[in-house]
């Protein structure tokens, strides 16, 4: 059964059409692909749960559903992966200025 999974990073989200039977190292490397990052360098985290999910399991094992939303963090030079870093659409609008009527 196909789903598709929106994997996300920085202002970026690709939307990953795959199955349930699928591990996550094949999504990372259909990443591969996209991003020009090896699959050694990802990694995905299942937000809600911030679950790291492991490259040998399938996106079944983990609880990964349909339209999941999934984080992609990157190894940094120093050899650790970068913090998750989500844009998210409210972080473009500012709340509205209340005009203060003079009496």
């Amino acid at each position: 059964m196909a789903m598709y999974i929106r994997i996300k990073r920085h202002k970026t989200t690709y939307f990953i059409q795959c199955d349930p039977i699928e591990t996550t190292l094949n999504i990372k490397q259909k990443l591969e692909s996209l991003i020009d990052q090896p699959v050694v360098d990802q990694r995905l985290i299942l937000m809600g749960s911030g679950e790291v999910l492991e490259d040998s399991k399938t996106l079944a094992d983990q609880k990964v559903e349909n339209d999941a939303v999934v984080a992609l963090t990157l190894r940094k030079d120093d050899n650790d992966f970068e913090e998750i870093n989500i844009v998210h659409p409210d972080d473009f609008y500012q709340s509205p200025i209340l005009a203060v009527g003079k009496d």
